[in-house]
């Protein structure tokens, strides 16, 4: 068995033509590139038994060779794909089963009677080999299509695979093909993409999810994984965020920052370090742009629009739309541009070099849970203070209580496998209360905020009775979420902590 490890980047046809006549390449290859065309053939059963196993079972031609590959397990950090393969060459388009301890493991006989090809990748392949600063790397340049009986997707890629040397080495050098053209880290492999073409699967937003994380793991390999977790969730979503108008891939990546920062937060206590204080201030930075984007698109849906629908052609309220649509313009240009674009990636990309340097090789901290109890602890010192300065509900104090909730559930959330998930569940539903309803609050004072900068505009000189139908529509109910809100603390407060147990 070997264990590829590779980071994959996707790129335009007319950029990937570009690299390839680059000096880049050319100055630390250590071989001719080679040029060859590879047809392959995925295999599983009518019910994707390997593909839910998180297996890829494949027949590659190679000129007039045959190879056969088994790839399954590893993970995806910040594009950099680590998987257990196992290769043996075959006789021809036909799949061979020989006696062997892993085969029969992975592949038992009532599963291969099952096996049938579900669909093809073929593409044409430029390797080169580098000897990037004492690593050597297999750069390797793809364009082709996949394809099923009824659908194809073009494949335009980059692989990066590491021949010998540090994994940090393959961010290096996609740091420096990133100055020569444009091109973005790929989350997804081929065999995954042709499974959701087999299945007729739209790109859609995706959720965060929690890593599995060994009981034995120590508090660096904790953070470790949260933090890849964090990077990965805002990957999944960076795509869809910058080439589609759907607000909830935005959202996913608002949620992805905040976690991030949280994570960020708890490695800077556990040592600290100036990497990681600068990249945790672009994170911020980021973070508050995307809120910019996410401010619009909340007071747009959840304001103006219903009372568009409401009221028909008021002409005021047009007005306010139109201003309000023409500002959220101009803060989604800050994101789709495409010198922004590559600024977003050189951050992903810095973050994955950190990630992979000293700073994880030093003496372990304290032993997780000890940790753990201590950081939630202080969080939850400081939400129960806060909580008890928001009567009367002043906007500022509302806002200090929501970023204490902030913390204190996804800090509860990170570190509840260590107590067993159950033993929190009750406790961060009842906290997700008080925090959505917090959430609301904000919604409010967000959208008065906006709309006292557009009613200091010229265009709304002449609306100033819309500025104000606005402002009651979004004061209506608020009175009653601060109710609400009380009701939920005094829930909360009910609730033990998890950690004590």
């Amino acid at each position: 068995m070997a264990v590829e490890t590779e980071l994959k980047l996707r790129i335009s046809p007319e950029h990937l033509a570009r690299l390839k006549r680059h000096a880049l390449l050319k100055e630390y290859q250590v071989a001719r590139p080679l040029t060859r065309r590879l047809y392959n053939v995925y295999y599983d059963t009518p019910k994707l038994d390997l593909h839910r196993a998180m297996m890829a079972l494949r027949l590659r031609r190679v000129g007039g060779k045959w190879l056969q590959t088994l790839k399954g397990g590893g993970d995806v950090r910040a594009g950099l794909h680590s998987r257990n393969e196992w290769e043996i060459p075959v006789g021809g388009e036909a799949l061979e089963f020989p006696p062997s301890p892993e085969w029969d493991e992975h592949l038992p006989r009532p599963l291969r009677k099952k096996l049938r090809p579900v669909f093809v990748t073929d593409f044409t392949r430029t390797t080169r080999l580098l000897d990037w600063h004492g690593s050597r790397i297999e750069v390797c340049l793809d364009h082709g299509e996949i394809r099923t009986e009824q659908h194809s997707l073009p494949i335009c890629e980059l692989e990066l695979e590491l021949k010998s040397g540090e994994p940090g080495k393959l961010f290096e050098l996609a740091l420096a093909i990133l100055d020569v053209v444009p091109c973005e880290l790929e989350v997804v492999n081929k065999a995954e993409y042709g499974f959701r073409l087999l299945a007729g699967q739209a790109e859609r937003p995706v959720k965060g999810a929690l890593p599995d994380i060994a009981a034995a793991a120590t508090l660096p390999e904790m953070l470790q994984a949260l933090i890849w977790s964090c990077l990965l969730h805002l990957q999944a979503n960076l795509r869809g965020a910058t080439a589609s108008d759907d607000a909830e891939y935005l959202h996913q990546m608002r949620i992805a920052l905040r976690r991030l920062r949280v994570v960020l937060r708890m490695a800077a206590r556990y040592r600290a370090d100036e990497q990681l204080a600068a990249l945790g201030e672009e994170i911020a930075a980021l973070g508050v742009a995307l809120g910019c984007i996410r401010d619009w698109d909340v007071f747009i849906a959840g304001v103006l629009e219903p009372m568009r629908e409401r009221m028909p052609g008021h002409p005021g309220l047009q007005a306010l739309l139109a201003a309000s649509e023409h500002r959220r313009s101009m803060c989604h240009l800050e994101l789709h541009g495409e010198e922004e674009a590559r600024d977003l990636q050189r951050l992903i990309l810095r973050f994955a070099l950190w990630m992979n340097g000293p700073y994880w090789s030093r003496p372990d901290g304290d032993a997780p849970r000890d940790f753990a109890a201590r950081l939630l602890r202080k969080l939850s010192r400081r939400f129960a203070a806060a909580a008890q300065q928001i009567d009367p509900p002043e906007a500022g104090r509302l806002h200090a209580l929501r970023i204490c909730a902030k913390k204190l559930r996804y800090g509860s959330e990170f570190f509840a496998p260590l107590y067993g998930r159950r033993s929190a569940d009750d406790y961060l539903a009842s906290l997700g209360r008080v925090q959505d309803v917090l959430g609301l609050i904000n919604d409010v004072a967000v959208a008065h905020r906006l709309l006292d900068g557009l009613a200091a505009g010229p265009e709304l000189v002449a609306h100033q009775e819309a500025v104000a139908l606005a402002k009651g529509w979004i004061a209506h109910g608020l009175s009653r979420q601060t109710g609400i809100l009380h009701k939920a603390l005094r829930r909360f407060e009910e609730q033990p902590a998890f950690w004590k147990g």
